[in-house]
């Protein structure tokens, strides 16, 4: 048959490699979307012992404070969050397009899920800009217009997609979140701090700890 010649040539595994990809990403949106993020829980308060070795660095006159929200004593790093109503460990962002926080237990499979879409969408590009065959006539354009509109979505989620996978790798390798980044100025743990980032232990051990 067809199909049977069409797999002898090799033509199927590209076709099947690409939908496993959009699966795998599926599946790690899901987790990231519907996982704990690190939500701080009555009975889990302070820090663990890796959460103190870390943080080792911060100045002792610094306390941790009572949530006024949801009234759990925060460890160093955590903030709460308005959308999810909890504190959330080492808090990075909420994110809208998971409608869930990135904290301490999703953030490694954050940027995971964020790297399998880029190869997503690149591949797409890929595929949308090999059918286009770029004709000078009204009537190209008529029968075309899906493709394009297609095609340009994709370039704009693809820049959002790889500014997003930069960020995030940047702001790990330095050991800070988004959150620690964009309100250093606000957060007592930082602004007393005598370093100005006191929980940066150099590219490699910090990208180790994140992910290993």
């Amino acid at each position: 048959s067809d199909l049977r010649r069409r797999e002898e040539r090799g033509e199927l595994l590209q076709p099947v490699l690409f939908i496993l990809l959009v699966l795998c990403s599926v599946l790690l949106y899901l987790k990231v979307s519907l996982m704990d993020p690190g939500f701080v829980k009555a009975d889990e308060e302070g820090q663990t012992e890796e959460q103190s070795m870390v943080t080792a660095p911060v100045p002792g006159n610094i306390k941790m404070r009572r949530c006024g929200y949801c009234m759990v004593k925060q460890p160093m790093r955590a903030k709460h969050c308005q959308l999810c109503q909890h504190c959330v460990r080492r808090y990075d962002h909420h994110c809208p397009w998971i409608e869930n926080c990135v904290g301490e237990k999703n953030h490694p499979l954050f940027i995971a899920y964020l790297s399998v879409q880029l190869v997503v969408l690149l591949w797409a590009w890929y595929i949308a800009w090999s059918g286009l065959h770029f004709e000078q006539s009204w009537d190209w354009l008529q029968h075309n217009i899906f493709l394009i509109i297609s095609f340009l979505l994709i370039v704009v989620f693809t820049i959002v997609d790889l500014l997003l996978l930069i960020s995030h790798l940047y702001l790990v390798s330095c050991n800070t979140t988004t959150w620690e980044f964009m309100s250093h100025h606000r957060i007592s743990y930082l602004k007393h701090s005598e370093s100005e980032n006191p929980f940066d232990q150099g590219v490699i051990l910090n990208l180790w700890r994140f992910f290993c």
